[in-house]
């Protein structure tokens, strides 16, 4: 028998990390087919994707194409995480995108770090100490000032429409988007515990499939679905979005609370915007300013003080 591997250091803030350069690819992929066919028929078909991808990841790596294995307290828990990640938390931040503004509305996920450590405290007890609150304020510091920048530097471009203003309705849709990624991946580590986490992914994938596929009953959205399943390409990105996005940058996000705090793994999971910076400026989509990579910097030395 061989021995057991040695754990290695500082698993979780990796995972973490390794879990923001997933979300870079989905997101671009995911904007990509959102323009195509709408981010709600996308979001569903996504997490449909992500069902076949993780029950093909069980069966070669575990032998277990669903995780038939979970106990009933992991289903529980993850399952509800499920739909307050995926169903309510991404319903709440996709209209934000829409009433509030895709701008204003990406500065305010910035609060699922600190929302994220006050849940891990409410439900694990898990206590933050003076270096991982000092990396976490440098690293959310960073990452608005980053997005404050781009945003100042994208301006008003010629015949685009002006931002929304600004409501109670907008605001409180973003918070909700915040509090369901927070809540999620808090509720996820309650129920995971030490069971493999990508059969955890699998369980949260499909109770967020069921609460979409409930949603899109009311709403009387499957032609939609139909039509966009026949968007080649549109299918193309939503398959590379699924795969970086719900497959395996969620199952990276549960590694790494599995073995590092919640509010740490958040506050690294949350340079997304940072991390994407230079891929659109070797794109040539974008010119960043010295003030976007000031923040950029702040955001890299605070994860450097969360890997300490």
């Amino acid at each position: 028998m061989l021995p057991p591997a040695a754990p290695i250091a500082h698993a979780g803030e990796l995972a973490a990390l390794a879990t923001a350069g997933c979300w870079v690819a989905s997101v671009l992929a995911f904007e990509a087919a959102g323009r195509r066919v709408g981010s709600l028929t996308v979001n569903l078909v996504r997490l449909v994707m992500a069902i076949a991808l993780g029950a093909l990841a069980g069966w070669a790596l575990r032998g277990l194409p669903l995780p038939t294995d979970a106990s009933s307290h992991a289903w529980l828990w993850l399952s509800l995480s499920g739909l307050v990640g995926f169903t309510f938390g991404d319903l709440c931040l996709f209209r934000a995108f829409i009433v509030l503004g895709s701008r204003l509305s990406s500065v305010m996920m910035a609060l699922v770090p600190p929302l994220t450590a006050v849940i891990g405290w409410a439900l694990l007890g898990e206590v933050l100490g003076g270096r991982e609150l000092a990396g976490m304020a440098l690293t959310v510091g960073g990452v608005v000032w980053a997005l404050a920048e781009r945003m100042r530097a994208a301006g008003h471009r010629p015949g685009e429409r002006d931002p929304p203003r600004p409501t109670l309705a907008g605001v409180a849709l973003g918070l909700g988007g915040a509090l369901g990624q927070a809540g999620g991946l808090v509720l996820s580590k309650l129920g995971m515990g030490d069971y493999d986490p990508f059969a955890a992914t699998q369980i949260r994938v499909l109770a967020g499939t069921a609460g979409y596929a409930a949603l899109f009953t009311v709403l009387g959205r499957w032609p939609r679905v139909v039509r966009a399943l026949g968007d080649r390409r549109a299918m193309g990105h939503t398959a590379t979005g699924a795969f970086f996005g719900p497959f395996l940058g969620v199952s990276l996000s549960l590694l790494a609370v599995q073995h590092t705090l919640t509010g740490v793994a958040a506050s690294i999971m949350a340079t997304t915007p940072v991390l994407i910076i230079p891929v659109v400026v070797l794109l040539g989509r974008e010119r960043v300013g010295p003030g976007g990579w000031l923040g950029a910097a702040l955001a890299v030395a605070g994860v450097a003080l969360l890997f300490a």
